[in-house]
């Protein structure tokens, strides 16, 4: 019994070698962290510094009920109440008003796009503005009726004729302003007039709900528009078109190069790339002879 149990047991010398050098990988391990603690030391830190940079990042905030407001947007606590018109008055007078930068900034880029302030309301419309804030300015707003050019606007029921007005009689209209007047001009010269109504929400900035206010104070005389014959088009003279991409002006030309002259709309649907939305649109600018 002896025998088979020393042989169980029996280590060979290519075993023990292998043990002595299991056991040397696990020192080496197992004394890894001293000597790195031994060779690099932590750096210490400098919380001097730290509280420092606190103390600069609070100089410059408020906090209130949670939440951060910035020294730069706070409003200041004297305020002066006086008789003002709305319309390009100075950042130093909205300030006196009680006004924070924020809300300054938000009305003089309202201002920069072409903006006015035609009624007391108007001014409950800007978005920065509070309740707060309009119930305390509200007495004190006064707007002259010429101002703007308020006392200009059409009577109620009477309609602006759109391809033929120019930007004074446009901003007649109740709801255009004088940068909307210009928007609309520039694109009814690239279409080549409008042929209806919903065009004008083609127009950068006028959206469903600006739309919902023009609509019954405008018409639109389609016999205005500025036809273009697409068998003598060239590409820039396709180029009006905000409804065309490259690939079609130019399938518009090949296509006619290939078969001749268009004889009405309907030939138009054989180029594949212009489908019944397309042609709807470009439809009505368009003369064939």
């Amino acid at each position: 019994m002896k025998a088979p149990v020393k042989n169980y047991l029996a280590v060979t010398k290519k075993e023990w070698n292998g043990m002595v050098v299991f056991i040397i990988l696990i020192a080496l391990v197992l004394a890894a962290p001293y000597v790195y603690q031994t060779f690099c030391k932590d750096k210490i830190i400098n919380f001097k510094e730290f509280d420092k940079a606190v103390a600069l990042l609070n100089k410059g905030k408020n906090v209130n009920g949670g939440n951060i407001i910035f020294a730069d947007d706070t409003k200041p606590v004297n305020i002066t109440l006086f008789t003002f018109n709305p319309n390009n008055l100075p950042d130093t007078a909205w300030r006196k008003l009680g006004l924070s930068p924020h809300q300054i900034g938000v009305i003089k880029n309202y201002e920069a796009k072409g903006g006015k302030f035609y009624t007391r309301a108007d001014v409950k419309k800007i978005y920065s503005i509070t309740a707060t804030d309009y119930e305390r300015l509200e007495p004190y707003i006064n707007i002259p009726e010429s101002s703007g050019h308020y006392a200009q606007k059409a009577a109620p029921g009477e309609v602006i004729e759109v391809n033929g007005a120019d930007s004074a009689k446009l901003t007649r209209i109740r709801g255009i302003g004088p940068a909307f007047a210009m928007r609309i001009i520039r694109y009814r010269e690239r279409l080549g007039g409008f042929y209806s109504k919903e065009q004008l929400k083609e127009v950068f900035g006028i959206d469903d709900s600006k739309y919902a206010e023009i609509k019954n104070g405008i018409t639109i005389n389609g016999k205005q528009i500025n036809k273009l014959n697409v068998n003598t088009a060239t590409f820039n003279q396709l180029r009006r078109f905000p409804y065309l991409s490259f690939k079609q002006m130019n399938a518009i030309l090949e296509y006619h190069t290939q078969h001749g002259d268009y004889e009405s709309i309907d030939d138009m649907k054989n180029i594949a790339i212009l489908d019944d939305g397309i042609l709807r649109k470009i439809g009505p600018y368009l003369v064939f002879k």
